[in-house]
């Protein structure tokens, strides 16, 4: 009886080959697996056509509120976002993967685990360690970094054994979505001169078609979770589906990103992501008004460390947990409205309000009702400028040098 290995199958072009790939490289069976991330896509017309390719099982994972729950949102109230720019949707998607890849390898009792990533490329490290942490006695297979072929000659084989596939060769762009966000890459966007062509965009509309008249939106939050909009209590799932909605109509949420890979190369990389635009907006907006300066401050060095550790595959590691439990910490009162406005690709807020406001407009303002006790200022201006006022007597510089 052959073995068997269970291949995280997106129905795509490395994943398609990889099926009869594997079978006559390694001989070994291959029940496909296939994560419903919210990537709008047919899946049962996805799980036929891995048993059309050759797999012995297909299983499709409704692993949406999940994924959600457990990866979009913690990721959200950390403010992780890859480089400052990146809101990290591809990367959220595979440790949930890996998990599941390893989750089905018990149950089916198979000694291997499949991915179709490649060797130059990031998803590779992020299931291959993901794998390490939950299913360290499982072989990982990645064929797409062991066959060697180009992205030509991978086409080619396809259309050898009849291997249906989404791309040719005159439209060869790479694409991965889920609820949070689009990515696109290959063809013609490898050029980082070359402005992307409208037809890789598919969930936002380009500035100038987009309407003249701005939208408004308002994001409830409750302990840092999206909880509702406008008004309206929604699940996650259904509240990210509203925004790309809305936010897209109105061009907001196209990203055109030079990143780092960790594997050590620079890529053009370009994203649609809407909702976690708006989201990750309107969630710092009100982080500012309900934490403190301090926590503010350590909180931005602790949201580059997660962006990083979940770019870089550690979503299972105790860094993370240890990261977890402060972001945790921070969110106690982070709740309210934040009102945002959506006009010809922008994103820009325009109103926030929350019961545990640190903002006071008794000390805040400059007319009647003024409390700021501006007598005060003058002592405390005195001790904070001591040490400098002491270090220019002791210490002369003749000339300031910039």
């Amino acid at each position: 009886m052959a073995q068997s290995v269970v291949l995280a199958y997106s129905g795509g072009l490395d994943t398609s080959v990889a099926i009869k790939w594997i079978k006559e490289k390694y001989g070994m069976d291959v029940i496909a697996v296939t994560a419903d991330v919210g990537g709008d896509r047919d899946l049962e017309a996805v799980r036929e056509k891995a048993l059309k390719v050759g797999a012995v099982k297909a299983v499709v994972v409704d692993a949406r509120d999940d994924f959600v729950r457990h990866y979009v949102f913690p990721c959200l109230r950390a403010d992780a976002i890859y480089q400052g720019v990146y809101p990290l949707a591809t990367a959220l998607s595979r440790p949930l993967i890996a998990r599941l890849l390893v989750d089905v390898a018990e149950k089916e009792g198979a000694t291997a685990v499949a991915h179709g990533c490649t060797g130059k490329g990031n998803d590779q490290v992020r299931i291959d360690v993901g794998v390490a942490a939950l299913g360290p006695h499982l072989k990982v297979i990645a064929p797409a970094r062991e066959w060697g072929m180009t992205r030509e000659q991978t086409i080619a084989y396809a259309q050898r054994h009849a291997i249906p596939i989404p791309v040719t060769s005159a439209s060869p762009y790479s694409i991965d979505q889920n609820l949070w966000g689009r990515s696109i890459e290959c063809g013609v966007l490898e050029d980082p001169w070359a402005e992307p062509p409208e037809d890789v965009f598919a969930w936002t509309a380009s500035a100038q078609d987009a309407p003249d008249r701005p939208g408004y939106v308002e994001i409830g939050f409750e302990q840092g979770l999206p909880a509702s909009l406008d008004g309206r209590a929604l699940d996650g799932i259904t509240l990210i589906q509203e925004l790309n909605g809305l936010a897209g109509q109105h061009g907001v949420g196209r990203i055109d990103h030079i990143e780092d890979r960790l594997v050590g190369i620079k890529s053009r990389e370009i994203y649609e992501a809407p909702a976690a635009t708006v989201l990750f907006t309107a969630h710092q907006a009100l982080e500012a008004m309900t934490l403190s300066r301090e926590q503010l401050k350590f909180k931005q060095k602790v949201a580059a460390e997660y962006a990083d550790l979940i770019y870089n595959g550690l979503w299972f590691s105790s860094f993370h947990q240890d990261l977890a439990a402060y972001v945790g910490s921070t969110q106690r009162y982070v709740a309210g409205t934040v009102r945002l406005k959506l006009h010809k690709g922008t994103c820009r807020v325009v109103g926030r309000k929350s019961a545990h406001s640190l903002y006071r407009h008794s000390l805040a303002t400059y007319d009647k009702g003024d409390q700021f006790d501006q007598g005060a200022s003058v002592g405390f201006i005195h001790i904070w400028g001591l040490p400098v006022k002491v270090q220019a007597e002791a210490q002369p510089e003749k000339e300031w040098k910039q």
